[in-house]
């Protein structure tokens, strides 16, 4: 794996920690939780003695333990995020858990599935003006990332934050296209977009059904893909039409 990769935009919000991503070997968990400090929470090796204990992922957190596998990037991400972004993964696991009427049912509800999804694969996306989202909402992609490139350059529209660390896991092979699952704050700051949409995943204002969530390719971002001519945003089966009937919800303000 080329660790050239971890100059991505994707990454630029995580840059202090590059000596923990780019490291020549791998940390041991105890040293990562070192290295983090995750306040009110400890990174424990997933191993037999500890899945013993028989608590779901999310109710051992609500304890103070975050299940970590060694060596595996898809948790050290999920680490990273604990790290950079910690009160969406508050909120998000207090809704977790919330929802966890019956541990031991089958399958997520719309809920669940959203709170996920997000954590998985969301991204916090600022927008000055909600005209801006016009194009987004008949995915015109063309009229989002090429003729509005200037408005993505100048700040008008903005990745606030990559929040899933699963679309970082991906993120490692170059060739991938990845997509983003968004939520949408109109604002002028990112900082403050963050702690909105923290604030408001606390309170059940978001995040519960996966419809609210918008999909952006997000190597269509300009800067954010080498090869962005004519021919890379026709790719229908990366920038995909809108579907017949499908809505978005207006940003949260």
């Amino acid at each position: 794996m080329d660790r050239a990769c971890f100059a991505h935009p994707l990454f630029a919000a995580f840059a202090a920690y590059q000596d923990v991503m780019a490291a020549a070997d791998w940390p041991s968990i105890d040293a990562l939780d070192q290295r983090l400090a995750l306040p009110g929470k400890q990174l424990v090796e997933q191993d037999d003695a500890l899945l013993a204990d028989g608590l779901h992922y999310e109710r051992r957190i609500a304890q103070g333990r975050i299940a970590t596998r060694p060596r595996n990037w898809h948790d050290l991400f999920n680490a990273l995020v604990w790290a950079r972004h910690p009160a969406i993964k508050h909120a998000l696991n207090a809704r977790q858990c919330a929802e966890l009427v019956d541990a031991s049912a089958v399958g997520r509800n719309r809920t669940q599935a959203v709170l996920t999804q997000f954590d998985e694969t969301g991204v916090i996306v600022r927008v000055r003006d909600a005209s801006l989202l016009h194009a987004w909402d008949r995915h015109d992609w063309s009229a989002l990332f090429v003729q509005g490139a200037e408005r993505w350059r100048s700040g008008a529209i903005a990745v606030s934050a990559v929040f899933g660390h699963a679309l970082m896991e991906q993120a490692l092979l170059p060739s991938r296209l990845l997509v983003g699952k968004c939520v949408v704050v109109q604002g002028e700051d990112d900082a403050q977009a963050v702690e909105q949409v923290a604030q408001a995943i606390s309170r059940a204002d978001l995040l519960n059904d996966p419809l609210e969530l918008r999909p952006l390719p997000l190597m269509g971002i300009p800067g954010w893909h080498p090869d962005q001519d004519v021919l890379f945003y026709r790719q229908v089966e990366y920038f995909r039409p809108a579907r017949d009937g499908r809505e978005y919800p207006a940003p949260a303000r």
